[in-house]
């Protein structure tokens, strides 16, 4: 590129946009004058010099010209971001400037003007001003594309390049929007069609995923870009496989439905969903099931700032309850979950109550104020090897809390009442998954004493780990990686069962209105994923190579740390094996142990007086002997007192 032309494009892009305009306007002044004569010349055949009398109408022209091309908006467009669009609306106005000014002329009477000047005259001013606008687009963008890479007067610092897996509408769409920005620097498509390959598109060529390795050779390329946001969980996984083995970092395009409800646009790239990894594909709810408990009704979520009581509480607010009650602990969490809750529909009425579940008397306070219809109970100490060194507090939080909010919701005649419980509730190894089947029992005891019960329905719903919430080894992996690891898994063989925060509060919302009282709900996991297996594709979908004893030179490494406290290899979500099917097919009813409540009383009362005298071992034995299957893979000589 010419240094004095560069240098000239240079000063235009950096100048204010009424200085761009003045210019443009300057041009199109020029252009409409030279497009009249050079009409007269070809139509003459020779070059032409106007008469005296034939003058006037030279004036004429930019004085019709001007103003139309005004009223189309011809400068309010940014010439780099033209598309056909703007081209279309450059044709429009040129075609009624054409016809004004022919018609003008002819009304006038002024003689010499041939009447196919008229047209040649519109055709060679569509030439000028829509082919200067291209010209220009080109260049500039050819300019700042050249500044990317460390040339030219605009280089500011290197822009990576990428490629884009997808060469449908919305990766023509996603280049473009890179093209004019300045993050990314697409280079070529891949794409699985072969009637698109060796075609271009936004000037980029189509390539088979064949060529994948020649591309990033090529290109020095890091970094892909999925552009296939309508297709099926089940397929982005299967090309995510693909991709697993070129060193190179995965990120995807945002689902169709966020860019059209204005909720992200092509260029909030985001990093590949775990979701996506998995292959766990999503049904569609039930909607009686979802407005049944929730739709004009009083409804409150203990434990609201929660990765799950917060996903309630959002998914909630879109079913139209007449009112939310949020009861949290932690002052912070309650204000945060609030005021994203307000943005979410100003008009509810919101209620953030600070307390504790623990709090008998105030949970009941607050159900009889707002006459509470609803209640989901997602308040609980949940992470494994914490609540294994605070026995006490784990009790008296997961049992004894949800022992006050089931009797504060029986006193104030609540109607159904949901615990959110956990696949570790089964055969539990450790003292929280043991509380939480406590806390079942508690339940299933209160549901079957109709005198002391006579109206409120219990239900339970049990399932796995959810991708992304506190203590999930998903976040705890994406920290480690961008510190430049290692990856820390406790055992080689552990698996889990994962879903997503979303369904699983879409799923516990069906299945609590199911319930006839005193249900144990077991969502449908899917299948098991190995944790191992979990890292090493994380580490390769970041860009990053895994090292190893066979890769030495890798980038980030694996280590083993050995199981936690009380930490399990594998989880199950059913006791035994009576399961029944409900009308939602990823919800299984099942048939648990019940402990009568008069025989259940005792027990808690027990286990209340050893509690609070830190009688550990005590505590032990009772869940020993009334939990099914408890096996505490820890002794209690460590806890904390």
């Amino acid at each position: 590129m010419p240094q004095n032309l560069s240098m000239i494009s240079y000063w235009f892009l950096t100048r204010s946009r009424s200085v761009k305009r003045l210019v443009t306007v300057f041009a199109d002044f020029v252009a409409t004058v030279f497009a009249l004569w050079l009409a007269f010349s070809l139509r003459l055949g020779e070059f032409y010099l106007p008469m005296q009398q034939q003058l006037w109408i030279f004036l004429l022209a930019p004085i019709f010209s001007i103003p139309i091309f005004v009223k189309f908006g011809l400068y309010r467009a940014i010439v780099r971001y033209l598309g056909m669009q703007a081209l279309w609306t450059v044709v429009k106005a040129t075609l009624l400037y054409a016809l004004f000014f022919a018609v003008a002329v002819l009304l006038s009477g002024v003689e010499g003007v041939p009447r196919t000047v008229y047209g040649i005259n519109a055709l060679i001013l569509l030439i000028f001003a829509g082919g200067t606008r291209l010209i220009a687009r080109w260049w500039f963008a050819h300019l700042v594309s050249n500044s990317r890479v460390g040339s030219g007067p605009l280089s500011r610092r290197y822009i990576p390049p990428v490629l884009i897996y997808g060469a449908g509408a919305s990766g023509a769409q996603l280049a473009n929007s890179l093209q004019m920005g300045s993050q990314l620097r697409p280079v070529a498509f891949i794409d699985d069609e072969p009637g698109l390959h060796r075609q271009l598109i936004n000037g980029l060529s189509v390539y088979a995923q064949s060529q994948l390795t020649t591309l990033i050779a090529k290109f020095d390329v890091h970094e892909v870009l999925l552009a296939l946001p309508s297709i099926t969980r089940s397929r982005r996984q299967e090309i995510i496989r693909q991709l697993e083995p070129f060193p190179v970092h995965v990120r995807t395009l945002p689902a169709l439905a966020d860019i059209a409800e204005g909720k992200v646009t092509v260029s909030d790239i985001q990093e590949v969903e775990i979701a996506d990894l998995l292959g766990r594909e999503s049904i569609a709810p039930i909607q009686q099931l979802l407005h049944a408990n929730i739709t004009d009704k009083v409804v409150m979520v203990t434990g609201a700032a929660g990765s799950i009581g917060s996903e309630l509480c959002r998914q909630i607010v879109q079913l139209q309850p007449k009112l939310i009650v949020l009861l949290e602990l932690n002052e912070f969490g309650l204000y945060s979950i609030e005021q994203e809750l307000k943005q979410l529909d100003d008009e509810l009425p919101i209620v953030a109550v600070l307390g504790s579940v623990q709090n008998q008397q105030r949970v009941e306070a607050v159900c009889r104020k707002f006459e509470v219809e609803t209640v989901y109970h997602a308040a609980a100490y949940k992470h494994v090897p914490m609540v294994e060194q605070n026995m006490a507090e784990g009790i008296s939080n997961n049992v004894f809390g949800t022992l006050c909010c089931a009797k504060a919701a029986i006193a104030s005649k609540v109607d159904t009442f949901v615990l959110i419980s956990t696949d570790k509730a089964v055969r539990p190894t450790n003292t929280m998954g043991a509380s939480k089947r406590f806390a079942e029992l508690v339940l299933q005891g209160l549901s079957e004493n109709k005198e002391l019960n006579p109206s409120t329905r219990f239900t339970m719903v049990r399932f796995g780990n959810v991708l992304g919430s506190s203590g999930s080894v998903v976040p705890l992996f994406r920290n480690q990686i961008a510190n430049g690891g290692p990856i820390t898994v406790t055992d080689a063989r552990i698996i889990r069962y994962f879903m997503t925060i979303p369904e699983a509060a879409e799923l516990v919302i069906q299945a609590g209105a199911m319930g006839q009282g005193g249900d144990v709900f077991v969502l449908d996991m899917g299948a098991p994923v190995k944790i191992l297996d979990l890292a090493k594709r994380m580490i390769q979908l970041s860009g990053f190579s895994l090292k190893s004893d066979d890769f030495p030179d890798g980038d980030i490494e694996i280590k083993f740390t050995g199981l936690r406290a009380g930490e399990k290899l594998y989880e199950e979500l059913l006791i035994g094996d009576n399961v029944t099917e409900t009308e939602h097919r990823k919800i299984l009813r099942a048939q648990e142990s019940v402990i009568p409540w008069e025989q259940l009383n005792d027990i808690l009362q027990q286990l209340e007086q050893a509690n609070n005298a830190y009688d550990y071992q005590k505590v032990r034995d009772l869940l020993l002997t009334h939990v099914d299957g408890f096996q505490p893979q820890c002794g209690i000589e460590d806890l904390l007192h």
